[in-house]
């Protein structure tokens, strides 16, 4: 049988400067019974507006502060507090892992979940999955939902006085979504919620990839210093929105699976979107891409400060190579959305060949 094509997406969307003074109002119909789970930071930046958007309310709020990665154990200690307080909505207040152990925590116990976005350094506030870690660090598997979240907050002031770093790292993330939903259209893959791919996916992950190209620069600058401009609220919807929601509907392929790769090797440092962004360049290796691509893709990696050499993600020995090669094309993973069956071996060559492209560009 054809498979059928279908589209998923958060139910509901909210985006500004000032918007978490706005979130009872929002999010009022869902519940009376609030936990919130945040990062250290998420706590900080948020709480405090939060707590003035419930002003004159009777809500019950319990804030409880993530223990930072979406392990297992932290999963479960979540669901305890969601059973002894009697909780009706999930609040994730945070970055990738907060957002990803929330979503686990809410569908696991039945119960609504909002997303707050205190970065903008990954898509997965607007995804229907989650990326659930061992204890260790380790990758331990994709979690996939039903549906996509029932609604995503986010305060543009809150991302425009985060770490630029963080701001980046999601244009790493977003540079993905065209690239390797292209991959899987071309190879007739199933999205990530296992339908066809859609063309409003497609024009969606293409329309993510466009405004980075268009608003990156500028909109680095505005973070840089600490204000909310036009092109940051273009960045932001395309690292939050679009790449979530193209991701969705589309596929990932080898960048997602490089970052797999990269996170099996147990407590690596490197930015999720930055280890993206040059799975991207091993990608366009691996397709054989022509020369104007691939250059016109580092050019913009360098113009908003993404890495084109190994050596920017980290200190990798020949050995780390291989192992990352291999654990990022085992059976299942994403990798195999491209067209061919990709090896180790192949997947080996091509990152030693786009660390060797990078350091021609750069000189070294």
């Amino acid at each position: 049988m054809k498979r059928l094509r279908m589209m998923r997406a958060p139910l509901k969307y909210v985006q500004g400067k000032g918007a978490l003074l706005q979130f009872r109002k929002e999010m009022e119909y869902m519940g009376k019974r609030w936990l919130f789970v945040c990062s250290n930071s998420g706590y900080n930046s948020c709480h405090e507006d939060l707590e003035k958007s419930f002003e004159g309310e009777d809500d019950y709020r319990r804030y409880e502060v993530f223990g930072g990665m979406s392990s297992i154990s932290e999963i479960k200690k979540m669901q305890d507090i969601v059973e002894t307080d009697k909780i009706d909505v999930v609040v994730a207040v945070g970055g990738g892992s907060a957002v990803d152990a929330a979503k686990a925590t809410a569908y696991y116990m039945g119960k609504r979940i909002v997303i707050i976005p205190t970065v903008a350094a990954t898509d997965a506030p607007c995804t229907g999955l989650s990326v659930i870690y061992n204890d260790d660090g380790s990758f331990n598997k994709y979690l996939f939902y039903p549906q996509n979240p029932d609604a995503v907050l986010v305060d543009s002031s809150v991302i425009a006085n985060a770490p630029v770093k963080f701001l980046i790292a999601g244009m790493g993330d977003a540079l993905g979504t065209y690239f390797e939903g292209r991959a899987s259209l071309r190879t007739e893959s199933p999205s990530l919620e296992s339908g066809g791919i859609t063309r409003a996916g497609m024009a969606i992950a293409k329309a993510c990839y466009d405004t980075l190209r268009k608003y990156g620069k500028a909109a680095i600058t505005a973070c840089e210093n600490n204000v909310v401009t036009p092109a940051l609220d273009a960045i932001i919807e395309a690292t939050v929105y679009l790449s979530g929601v193209g991701a969705d509907n589309v596929n990932c392929a080898a960048p997602h699976s490089f970052y797999n790769g990269v996170t099996s090797l147990g407590g690596h440092e490197a930015y999720h979107g930055n280890c993206v962004a040059f799975g991207t360049l091993i990608q366009l290796t691996l397709e054989c891409a022509d020369k104007a691509e691939f250059e016109d893709i580092q050019n913009f990696c360098l113009e908003v400060g993404l890495p084109i050499t190994l050596a920017e993600l980290g200190d990798f020995t020949d050995e780390d190579l291989h192992t990352i090669a291999k654990n990022a094309c085992v059976k299942g993973e994403t990798i195999h959305n491209l067209a061919g069956d990709v090896t180790p071996d192949e997947l080996y060559a091509a990152i030693i060949a786009t660390d060797a492209l990078g350091k021609a560009r750069l000189g070294k």
